[in-house]
């Protein structure tokens, strides 16, 4: 860049600064801002627990989530998962994967930075006592039923949409029987992804793009707060 030229930074938080390059050398970069703008977070927040999938999926995951707007990423470690980490390997991957939702918000322009979890075993996160308030899984089971009915029922219970909710998505093979009725028995509602069998990665987009559908309304979050010039 060269002074002169428009840049716009982002926190991560909600945040954007409209700036002008004043002037740059070989290792920094001077700018002015123009302007600052806020951007509201979305009326529902969104987190993913999904299970670690072989290779290099999780980093097309995490991108697609970014993308989606969501606040929270879970990876677990299950019984089916093939991936096995341990404590260093755990840390390791999750500061790869942090760096993977930080360039994910700089392509796709998201105003916000979704916390990584470090990964950990499945009952780590059932074990937590602040959960969303409307929870599904993706379940391969014959007891299921369709999200928008789940959905219903929410909103006909409370009077009111959910302020957070999340998705359980299991690995290749899904959740074991015992994993779950650990997850429906924390709360989650079994719900039926089509007739067809997804990838883990195709789930996890179905599941956070109806949820962005139902509860954060087209153009909820591309408003803009007030703006203020310096």
């Amino acid at each position: 860049m060269k002074p002169g030229d428009e840049a716009v930074v982002q926190d991560g938080a909600g945040h954007e600064l409209f700036c002008e390059v004043e002037k740059t050398s070989r290792d920094e970069l001077s700018l002015r801002v123009k302007k600052r703008n806020f951007v509201p977070p979305p009326p529902c927040a969104l987190t993913l627990f999904v299970a670690i999938p072989r290779g290099k999926i999780i980093e097309s995951i995490i991108q697609k989530s970014v993308e989606l707007g969501v606040k929270k990423l879970a990876p677990l470690l299950t019984e089916r998962v093939v991936t096995r980490l341990d404590e260093s390997d755990a840390l390791r991957k999750h500061e790869q994967w942090r760096q993977t939702a930080i360039e994910a918000m700089k392509q796709s322009g998201a105003p916000r930075l979704p916390e990584i979890e470090i990964p950990a075993p499945l009952e780590n996160f059932l074990a937590r006592k602040e959960k969303p308030e409307l929870q599904i899984v993706g379940s391969l089971q014959k007891e299921r039923r369709h999200p928008r009915e789940v959905f219903r029922e929410y909103q006909n219970a409370q009077s009111h949409p959910p302020t957070s909710a999340a998705a359980w998505i299991g690995p290749e093979g899904d959740f074991s029987p015992d994993e779950l009725q650990a997850i429906i028995s924390a709360g989650a509602s079994p719900i039926t992804l089509g007739s067809l069998v997804l990838r883990v990665e195709t789930a996890a987009v179905y599941c956070l793009s109806i949820f962005n559908y139902e509860f954060n309304t087209p153009g909820e979050q591309d408003k803009r707060g007030l703006e203020t010039k310096t």
